[in-house]
């Protein structure tokens, strides 16, 4: 087969952008293999495959090529006919599957008209001469007209010490083994998350363990989220006497600080989502759902929405459960494309959100402002945030100090910036800080001399210790880790020091030694304003 006048054209597609490779880098290999082509030998000995319409004349030789056996040889009028063995080669076959799998060669079949050409082809880069290339020239000589607009290149799945899997290492795996243990949706999540496309993937066990895992956070968040919905009863009570959204829809009149910032949240990993999938980013669109829907949703959200949840409050529960669902259900929106059945069977089965199957739904779509610039609760994700880092910085100083869970503190929160937000979580504040009590206030007046303080960005927390530790012992255990960092930093200096081991040593060994020597005094400043 005659190569050079059917590549031009597939070169100039490539070429003006027509068909793109992601990433770009793949056009080299492509480009590579067209510009120097050689004409193509398309018949192979094989027992499978389009056997090539040729007939040959058993009486003079003569090659008849047509779509059916001919009756009699057009030279001789013998009938002693018979066909070509061979086969056609096998990615001469695979070209045509753009076209050939929808009505082709009638070129007005609804499937071509619809479906040709294609957006995307997925593939690895390890057959971008043998097939990808075949498929474009294919398309524009027989349809004429480029049969996709992206492909893209994904790398191959090695072992976990990056060995190419094969029969002779024995280091294959079984899908199907892994999947019946982990789950199908496992397995497709531990081999795209942290990929990046065009790049070698590695089959890490662990990260199957991780994904598991993940599954089972799903499942455990929508059997709370169904175990803690208000009754139908108290819903339609509720309804009658308060507002007029459609059912299951919150008020957004009503939504608390935490709703504000998870549904800001949201909206913000909608976006990212939805980016990161149109621009083939996919292992970091599984990463950022994977973190949303773990950290801060499971771990940060539904906590703060058991303040109401258990309640005695009937409206603020429902609100909440509306809040509950509206983010679990966009959730697993996002998550459906990565993990179908665990998000379809939760969806459609569990929850029963809507008539429509999950995989037909609404993508979800993305709330801004007014003149579309921001996200309508910046200002309280901010709020959050910030404590967040307290409530972490809390548990920091309370399992430091070996202070017992049950022992509850005083909260003192000085600002002015932050005052009516604060006061509105303060039920979060009491929850997560250990806290009996929370006072919010605008200058540091009657704070304790023994309390800790917290300093973040337009908010100081104190923490009065009495009550809560021993003195006397607390002094000791500071006293004897100031001594110990003391040490700490003599050695580093002595180290940092020595001109022989700063002459010598790897520049990243010095970096590692300055970097503790920084620690360490940190630390022991600290240490020191906690004695005083």
């Amino acid at each position: 087969m005659k190569m050079k006048d059917l590549a031009k054209p597939a070169i100039e597609v490539v070429k003006k952008d027509e068909v793109k490779f992601i990433p770009k880098r793949y056009e080299k290999t492509y480009f590579n293999w067209m510009e120097n082509i050689q004409d193509w030998c398309i018949s192979r000995q094989l027992w499978w495959g389009h056997q090539i319409p040729a007939y040959y004349c058993d009486e003079c030789g003569h090659i008849h090529v047509a779509k059916e056996k001919p009756k009699t040889c057009e030279e001789c009028g013998s009938h002693k006919l018979h066909q070509d063995e061979d086969t056609l080669d096998t990615w001469f076959s695979s070209a045509l599957w753009p076209f050939s799998t929808l009505g082709w060669p009638n070129k007005q079949a609804e499937d071509l008209k619809t479906f040709y050409p294609t957006n995307v082809l997925v593939t690895a880069y390890d057959i971008i001469f043998f097939w990808v290339a075949r498929m474009i020239f294919s398309g524009l000589y027989a349809m004429e007209e480029k049969p996709f607009s992206d492909v893209l290149i994904h790398g191959i799945v090695r072992d976990s010490q990056g060995r190419k899997m094969s029969k002779t290492l024995g280091n294959g795996i079984d899908p199907i083994e892994v999947i019946e243990k982990y789950g199908a949706d496992a397995l497709r999540f531990s081999v795209l998350s942290g990929t990046t496309m065009g790049n070698d993937i590695r089959y890490m066990p662990e990260k199957l363990e991780q994904a598991s895992n993940f599954a089972n956070k799903l499942w455990n968040a929508a059997k709370f989220i169904l175990m803690n919905r208000p009754e139908k009863e108290e819903i339609l009570e509720f309804r009658k006497n308060n507002y007029k959204e459609k059912e299951g829809s919150y008020q957004k009149g009503s939504l608390k600080l935490s709703d504000k910032w998870i549904l800001n949240k949201l909206n913000k990993l909608i976006l990212e989502v939805t980016k990161h999938i149109e621009n083939y980013d996919l292992g970091v669109a599984i990463d950022k759902i994977y973190n949303f829907m773990w950290n801060e949703f499971c771990d940060w959200y539904i906590e703060m929405a058991k303040v109401r949840l258990y309640g005695e409050n009937k409206k603020e529960k429902i609100q909440v459960s509306y809040v509950l669902n509206e983010v679990f259900r966009n959730c697993l929106k996002l998550l459906h494309p990565f993990m179908p059945f665990v998000t379809s069977k939760i969806y459609d089965e569990l929850i029963s959100y809507d008539e429509t199957d999950l995989m037909v739904s609404h993508w979800p779509k993305v709330e801004l402002t007014k003149d579309y610039k921001n996200f309508e609760y910046d200002r309280q994700e901010e709020t959050i945030e910030k404590l967040k880092e307290m409530i972490v910085e809390i548990r920091n100083i309370r399992s430091t100090k070996n202070i017992h869970p049950t022992k509850k503190s005083e909260l003192i929160l000085v600002t002015e910036k932050y005052e009516k937000e604060l006061r509105e979580a303060e039920g979060i504040l009491l929850k997560f800080g250990f806290a009996k009590k929370a006072k919010i206030q605008r200058d540091k007046t009657g704070i304790p001399e023994n309390s800790i303080q917290i300093i973040t960005d337009g908010i100081e927390l104190y923490i009065p210790l009495e009550g809560l530790i021993n003195f006397e012992e607390e002094r000791k255990r500071l006293e004897t880790e100031k001594v110990r960092l003391e040490s700490e930093v003599q050695r580093c200096e002595k180290m940092l020091s020595n001109s022989g081991f700063v002459n010598k040593a790897p520049q990243a060994k010095i970096e590692e030694e300055r970097a503790k020597l920084k620690k360490y005094k940190d630390m022991l400043e600290k240490v020191k304003e906690s004695l005083k």
